[in-house]
């Protein structure tokens, strides 16, 4: 029996891609972006193939989630398409996964050269702390995979991402698809490099699957979150349980990840209603 691969697929991360014209559904390059999306996960897909995956299931996990273009996508992997997700990047995830490849992801929020620097929601979150460490998406995913005993073995983004990841999980396989210039300029490799070094360390990744370990963080998780404006801390302040901790900042503790993730998540909902 094959391995049984999940794709989490961003699109900040994706070679070529350095600014909001890129990323925006109302943006003028936004349907090349998705091109360029597309064909990475195609990649990730191949070098999964090549050694002998024989289930893939990719979740299009950028803004509305509707980006990668399934009649683009190799035939051999299923699409998970369209928002709100319970999971949000990590919906459909379970026990029953070998391996999470992370592609295309972005640095967290904050960071001081990375490109598209955010984490989850830019105009509403400044900073994401769970147990003492600041994290960004590459975190907060990655625990989720955790949660349900399976590791992250390959994330592909700029070099900050890759710094990022590698500081959490350790020696996982990755690809600097484009260095980081600034929040909105990188220096980018040509896709078919890009593609081909994917490929390759999708394919290494899950031949030396016996290398990684799931990511967790120990139980109670303590989650701080700083947002943009107290007025947004106000709201996240109205699910029960959360406390203010000053003028922008809350914080909660739980001993279940996954339900601290979902309190998180509807933090940041009724934050971005006073926007």
């Amino acid at each position: 029996m094959g391995f049984k691969v999940f794709i989490s697929a961003d699109m900040e991360g994706i070679s070529g891609v350095v600014h909001s014209e890129h990323t925006s559904r109302s943006g003028k390059e936004h349907d090349y972006a998705r091109k360029l999306m597309t064909s990475e996960v195609n990649a990730a897909i191949e070098g999964a193939l090549n050694a002998g995956a024989s289930e893939i299931i990719v979740n299009d996990s950028h803004g509305t989630m509707r980006n990668i273009l399934i009649d683009q996508l190799n035939p051999k992997a299923k699409l998970l398409t369209g928002s709100p997700k319970l999971l949000s990047m990590m919906q459909g995830i379970d026990s029953t996964f070998n391996a999470v490849f992370f592609i295309g992801y972005h640095a967290k929020s904050g960071t001081r050269i990375g490109v598209l620097d955010h984490t989850i929601s830019g105009r509403v979150i400044s900073d994401i702390v769970i147990n003492g460490v600041s994290v960004g998406e590459v975190g907060i995913n990655a625990a989720i995979a955790g949660y349900f005993n399976v590791p992250v073995v390959l994330v592909t983004g700029d070099n900050s991402v890759i710094n990022e990841a590698r500081r959490l999980l350790g020696d996982i396989e990755s690809v600097v698809v484009k260095r980081a210039v600034g929040r909105y300029a990188a220096l980018c490799l040509h896709p078919n490099i890009v593609h081909e070094k994917i490929r390759e360390a999708a394919q290494r990744a899950l031949e030396r699957l016996s290398d990684f370990k799931p990511f967790r963080f120990n139980s109670p998780v303590k989650v701080e979150v700083t947002f943009a404006n107290s007025g947004m801390a106000e709201m996240a302040e109205l699910i029960p349980g959360v406390q203010r901790v000053d003028g922008k900042k809350v914080s909660f503790m739980h001993k279940d990840y996954l339900i601290a993730f979902k309190i998180l998540r509807a933090m940041i909902y009724l934050a971005s209603t006073v926007l």
